[in-house]
């Protein structure tokens, strides 16, 4: 084992947390080591190919989980310099105001955030304009306030996708703009046009930019921080353990296994946690000692517990009309986020996903049998498919949790059937209005494809939840500012810390965190 090399602040991960907290701390001139398990994801053809990204899943980490009844599943997570931003949507929305407060669902209770909207909004200002967000505030009704407008443009509806936004109008609907962190080169008219460096393609939703056009850590944030020289990266660099000094009030060390089988030891004055809400919370799990009998942080035992993870559907429609849409990720519906003149509980929003292709489409196949048109193949189908993204807000409940074996294999129990209700009657809304919306009425199939082939446990991408914060020590694992409650320098900015999730995509929240608990360790380092 090497000796250990001591810094300012350890980061573990480098996806939407630690990406962009190590960003935020780079300027202070501290020294900071970020600890990444996988390296860089290789650019070549088969990133845009999706026989490779979805059928054969190449980018997928070589790994199993087990669920509740001891079956093995292969999770929907990358190890790559990035995280899983390497392979998100870049749909990068805010929590609206009501979601830090407690909601009611129909499935039960939605709990308070420790901080309110407020207290974020400027953190998501920034994280909007780091990440290159498109957008326009002011359309979506429902949003909250907003203290500067997005520094770019929305990204223009292509001709199908502006009928479809001008037949929801007409349905008296709230169709906008989506928010999506992409680089494009701007044209004279106010809209974001094509560019040197653009994703207008079919390329977003679950597939690496090889043009690094799309707005992940990796690009953000990583590769900037690197350029300073106070900051320091170790890829292949799996984390397997923190240790605690005497008292067991700090992390004095950081286990790490290395790409080539060694064994390595750092320490920090200061540690930042960001595996994602998994991966951390079984990290914490793993790091038990004498001091810590149940694992780090978790006196209070909820480590690990109230995992979500979105209750999510992809469904494509089929267009009366051809789509000759290129890029499709441009429109969202939040009309029934919070409820509707028939339901008093929230149901969700709706959004694009990246167009269909006809790999995708004979990839789903045999999951559509007897539900689409035996009459149109899979070409045809592909030129007309016009697809949807519908997530529901899933429930922190304390039995849904991340455990480990004693072979420290992860265990994730889930119940797949949590608040389910308001995304069945958003779908049933969706499917009621597509013959108004000139799609073909009885052709709205499910595409499993976006969801791990129909595996709701294996479709990890909005996980959340695991080691949440609050202002009880009795009730959750971090403080307001992230820290563990329990060590004095122990942090947590993945999605772990969401003591609710929302009905939207989880990203800028934890980016926006990230900035704030960045700001908080730097005055702290100061």
């Amino acid at each position: 084992m090497a000796g250990t090399e001591h810094y300012d602040v350890i980061v573990i991960g480098t996806g939407a947390g630690g990406g962009t907290i190590a960003h935020r701390l780079a300027p202070t001139g501290k020294r900071v080591l970020i600890l990444e398990r996988g390296g860089y994801l290789p650019r070549e053809r088969d990133n845009w190919e999706s026989t490779a990204v979805f059928v054969k899943g190449k980018y997928r980490a070589p790994e199993f989980w087990y669920d509740k009844h001891g079956d093995r599943f292969p999770p929907e997570v990358n190890y790559y310099v990035g995280g899983n931003t390497k392979f998100y949507g870049a749909a990068l929305f805010r929590l609206r105001p009501e979601d830090f407060g407690e909601l009611h669902h129909h499935g039960g209770l939605s709990p308070a955030w420790p901080i309110r909207y407020e207290d974020l909004e400027p953190y998501y200002t920034q994280a909007e304009h780091l990440y290159l967000v498109h957008g326009h505030h002011g359309e979506d009704p429902g949003e909250g306030s907003v203290s500067a407008q997005y520094k770019y443009p929305p990204v223009r509806h292509e001709p199908r996708i502006q009928q479809l936004s001008d037949d929801l109008e007409k349905q008296g609907l709230h169709p906008f703009h989506l928010p999506i962190g992409v680089n494009l080169t701007q044209d004279t008219k106010g809209g974001a046009a094509h560019g040197s460096v653009c994703i207008r393609c079919n390329r977003v939703d679950g597939f690496p930019c090889l043009v690094q056009g799309k707005a992940d850590a990796h690009v953000i944030c990583v590769d900037p921080a690197l350029e300073h020289d106070n900051v320091t990266m170790v890829t292949g660099a799996n984390v397997r353990r923190l240790g605690t000094g005497p008292t067991g009030r700090s992390v004095d060390k950081v286990v790490v296994e290395l790409a080539d089988g060694t064994v390595a030891e750092y320490s920090a004055d200061i540690v930042v946690v960001a595996c994602g809400a998994v991966n951390s919370a079984a990290l914490l799990l793993r790091s038990a000692n004498d001091r810590h009998p149940d694992g780090l942080a978790n006196s209070s035992g909820v480590v690990g517990r109230h995992y979500m993870r979105h209750n999510n559907l992809a469904l494509m429609a089929v267009s009366k009309e051809p789509n000759d849409t290129q890029f499709q990720k441009t429109l969202a519906l939040n009309d029934w986020y919070l409820g509707a003149d028939d339901w008093d509980y929230p149901l969700g929003g709706i959004q694009m996903l990246g167009k269909s292709d006809s790999d995708q489409i004979r990839g789903e196949a045999p999951r559509w049998a007897g539900m689409a048109s035996p009459d149109m193949p899979f070409e045809v189908l592909a030129h007309h498919a016009v697809d949807f993204w519908l997530c529901g807000e899933d429930l922190p409940h304390p039995d849904n949790r991340v455990t480990l074996d004693s072979d420290g294999d992860i265990h994730l129990a889930l119940d797949e059937k949590n608040n389910t209700e308001g995304l069945k009657r958003l779908q049933r809304k969706l499917q009621k209005m597509l013959g108004h919306l000139g799609m073909h009425p009885h052709h709205l199939l499910p595409h499993s494809l976006y969801l791990h082939k129909g595996m709701p446990i294996g479709a990890t991408a909005h996980q959340a939840g695991t080691v949440r914060f609050g202002t009880d020590p009795r009730a959750s694992a971090l403080d307001v500012d992230c820290k563990a409650h329990d060590l004095d320098n122990l942090y947590v900015v993945d999605t772990s810390f969401f003591p609710s999730i929302g009905a939207v995509n989880p990203s800028l929240t934890a980016i926006a965190n990230a900035l704030r608990v960045g700001d908080r360790i730097a005055e702290r380092l100061r």
